[in-house]
């Protein structure tokens, strides 16, 4: 049973407060994982790796990455879920500073595998503290605002872990990061507060049953899968395919191959918030109808990055795409929260991370083997039918999550 517990006083902008503290946390969450991402055609040089053996070393985060996520979001509901962010946040800090000692392909995964064992317990458990501060009017707004830290740090993390490996070495941004973490584990030792536990539960109600059972949260884990698949293929080799195309430095290539992604997707993802609360209030389809909108665009501006010649071009592709799938992660864990009960909901977000990060490890594989075939740029764009896919199931199920989304309700009154 969670036995978190609020302080005796509680701020009344304290739910807003909160937001900014985990702002932060997610900003170095995407940030040290997409260190790598920047570097990596220095690496490819230093240790003589393939296309498949880069590709290996972002798999196996995502892999890790899903099961400990499962893992973790099941403590989460469980245990105080500040001090799971807390430590977390100074396992992961200290594994992306070990990867600077890395000398050869294995040390790169062994790191790279603690990085994502450590990342892993944040998500699930952040996303269920948000919820506990904030009432369905304005959670999509702040989980949103909240995500944006992910594309703001892994934009804008990218571009710094660039610059300084083209001015020093790869292994310096890895170092600045992981100092930058622990810092910042002080300040949330000091403010970071649990929300009370309002939701009464009876004993034997299991949260991995709780979410078994409702088929709109099961739903939601195989559109993860296809979204985030979808998003990782394109995003791990972007800056990778600009800078041997477009002959860009390593700075250039996270400008273009991956700032714009995540640029987009920091503008985006508050619009995607806002559209799924102002629909929530006129459908129980509303945040629903979001995530449909979002990845059907995402997969229509994909498409002309196959004629794109020029980084002009590649980078307002990959602007566009990330518009859409910007309005989907604005709101895909909002709507988890609309079918599942609070006590269940990191286990829920746990669940569906995993499948998700699943998928997210199988697709940079799949666009490394394709671009041999039909071209790095043709296996990217070939991810659009992820997307299609996953809107297609949304559409075909709106019965059966009106009926969940109105008896979670039901129930939290």
């Amino acid at each position: 049973m969670n036995t978190q517990r609020a302080p005796r006083a509680k701020s009344w902008d304290y739910p807003w407060i909160l937001i900014g503290l985990l702002w932060l946390v997610a900003f170095l969450n995407a940030a040290d994982r997409s260190i790598l991402i920047a570097v990596m055609p220095q690496i490819k040089l230093e240790f003589g790796l393939t296309n498949t053996e880069l590709a290996l070393l972002n798999s196996l985060f995502f892999w890790i990455y899903a099961l400990c996520a499962f893992l973790s979001g099941r403590v989460g509901d469980s245990v105080r879920r500040t001090r799971i962010i807390i430590y977390g946040l100074v396992f992961w800090s200290m594994a992306t500073g070990l990867t600077a000692l890395s000398t050869g392909f294995a040390m790169l995964l062994a790191f790279r595998g603690l990085v994502a064992m450590g990342e892993a317990t944040y998500y699930p458990t952040a996303t269920a503290l948000i919820s506990d501060w904030h009432q369905p009017k304005s959670r999509g707004r702040a989980l949103s605002l909240h995500q944006t830290g992910v594309f703001a740090g892994a934009g804008l993390g990218a571009v710094f872990a660039g610059f300084l490996a083209d001015k020093f070495s790869w292994h310096l941004p890895f170092a600045v990061f992981a100092a930058v973490g622990v810092a910042h584990a002080f300040l949330l030792y000091r403010w970071l507060r649990d929300a009370p536990v309002t939701t009464a539960k009876a004993v034997n109600d299991e949260p991995l049953g709780v979410v078994w059972r409702i088929k709109p949260a099961l739903l939601l884990c195989a559109v993860f899968f296809l979204a985030n698949g979808a998003a990782a293929g394109v995003t791990v080799w972007a800056p990778t395919y600009v800078y041997d195309t477009l002959g860009l430095d390593l700075a250039g290539s996270a400008l273009v191959g991956s700032a714009t992604i995540n640029i987009a997707g920091f503008l985006t993802v508050p619009l995607g918030g806002f559209v799924a609360d102002w629909l929530a209030k006129r459908t129980p389809l509303g945040r629903f109808y979001t995530l449909a909108i979002g990845l059907m665009l995402a997969a229509l501006l994909l498409l002309p990055l196959t004629s794109m010649t020029t980084a002009a071009g590649v980078g307002l592709v990959l602007v566009a795409t990330s518009f859409g799938k910007g309005l989907f992660d604005g709101c895909i864990y909002a709507a988890m929260h609309d079918v599942v009960p609070q006590h269940a909901r990191a286990t829920a977000v746990g669940a569906m991370t995993m499948i998700g990060f699943f998928g997210a490890g199988l697709t940079p594989l799949f666009v490394a083997w394709a671009s041999e075939t039909i071209g790095m740029a043709g296996g990217m764009v070939s991810l659009a039918a992820f997307y299609v896919i996953a809107v297609v199931l949304i559409l075909s199920m709106r019965r059966s999550i009106a009926r969940a989304v109105e008896a979670n309700s039901a129930d939290a009154h």
